[in-house]
């Protein structure tokens, strides 16, 4: 059975519970293989855990290394000030996602506000209904598509937890994008069915991207649980592996591993071997020269002519796979 009470998500758990769900959680939908590490931290513990490898689920389970991925929160102090130094990774307090996340919903809702009203370094939940100008519906902001970019363990995205404090929230006062989408849908779908429908729904309209491979696992699990936490809280228990299932094949292809920079899976940018026309030497032999041409991407600063593989993103409503490259027209030097 799944503890989805802690904040600290254990693999070996999901492992235990259902080995193809952990296999979806950890897969690459642009590869084909697991998602790598795309990071050096782990390299200490010996063969598969450089940051080219892929994440492989015996080294992320069992009693050696059921504890390898943890959130934030709970590494010590000098591994969260490496990570700062070495990946820029610097995490935000859960009042400054609700700060920004309520900036969001401005472009949506005409009166203010709606979820809640802020305080300095908190917030106060509003527990009317929410509602809609006339030319919206509830239906019209669940299908408005979100993107958390760099999202780390997606606290943008769900708010399980604080992801500088560890600190749990409960689900009447989370202020994550997903979660505002699932409160609008539980006071307003009329039947069990229409709630689920409208779940998956606003699941396959939120969407992230992260180069670390830890963290992404992390926001995956973040979203899984999040979707299980409102389940429970509904049903009074959890769904079906099927529905779990079901999720977690989203979630595996809305959160996925990139290079923000570049948009292609990490280190997939190569340098490319060229030879050159054939040359004549005194001994009558042949010889051909051999130099490398690095990515043009890389060297010029292009994001469209890299050589690597380009991450693709799956269009939900028409079932159409296409890079995300092409979804941002960046092409046409528009983003």
């Amino acid at each position: 059975m799944l503890n989805i009470n802690k904040i600290d998500i254990s693999e070996h758990e999901i492992l235990e519970f259902d080995e193809e769900l952990l296999k979806l959680l950890l897969i690459d939908r642009t590869t084909n293989k697991n998602i790598m590490w795309a990071t050096d931290d782990y390299k200490g513990l010996g063969c598969g855990f450089e940051k080219t490898d892929c994440i492989q689920i015996p080294n992320i389970t069992g009693e050696e290394y059921k504890y390898v991925i943890r959130p934030r929160s709970v590494k010590s102090i000098e591994q969260q000030k490496l990570r700062a130094r070495s990946k820029a990774e610097v995490f935000t307090p859960s009042w400054l996602c609700n700060k920004q996340n309520n900036l969001v919903d401005q472009s949506f809702f005409k009166s203010q506000p709606q979820f809640n009203t802020e305080s300095e370094c908190g917030w106060t939940t509003l527990s009317e209904k929410i509602k809609f100008d006339d030319d919206k519906s509830w239906k019209d902001y669940v299908l408005n598509p979100v993107l958390e970019v760099t999202c780390g363990e997606a606290p943008y995205l769900v708010s399980r937890y604080d992801s500088t404090t560890g600190e749990k929230i409960e689900t009447s006062n989370r202020i994550g994008l997903i979660d505002r989408k699932i409160r609008v849908i539980n006071e307003n779908s009329n039947s069990n069915d229409e709630w689920l429908k409208w779940c998956l729904t606003a699941l396959k309209q939120s969407y992230g991207f992260e180069l670390q491979g830890d963290n992404l696992l992390m926001a995956r699990e973040n979203v899984l649980f999040t979707f299980l936490d409102y389940y429970f809280e509904r049903f009074g228990k959890l769904p079906s592996k099927t529905i779990i299932r079901e999720v977690a094949e989203i979630i595996s292809w809305n959160l996925w591993q990139m290079d923000g920079i570049k948009l292609v899976v990490p280190y997939s940018c190569h340098d490319i071997e060229l030879v050159e026309s054939p040359t004549m030497f005194a001994d009558d032999s042949i010889s051909q020269t051999k130099k490398t041409k690095k990515c043009t991407g890389c060297e010029k600063n292009i994001k469209w002519q890299h050589n690597g593989v380009y991450c693709k993103i799956k269009d939900w409503e028409t079932g159409t796979i296409e890079t995300f490259l092409k979804l941002t027209n960046y092409q046409h030097g528009k983003f």
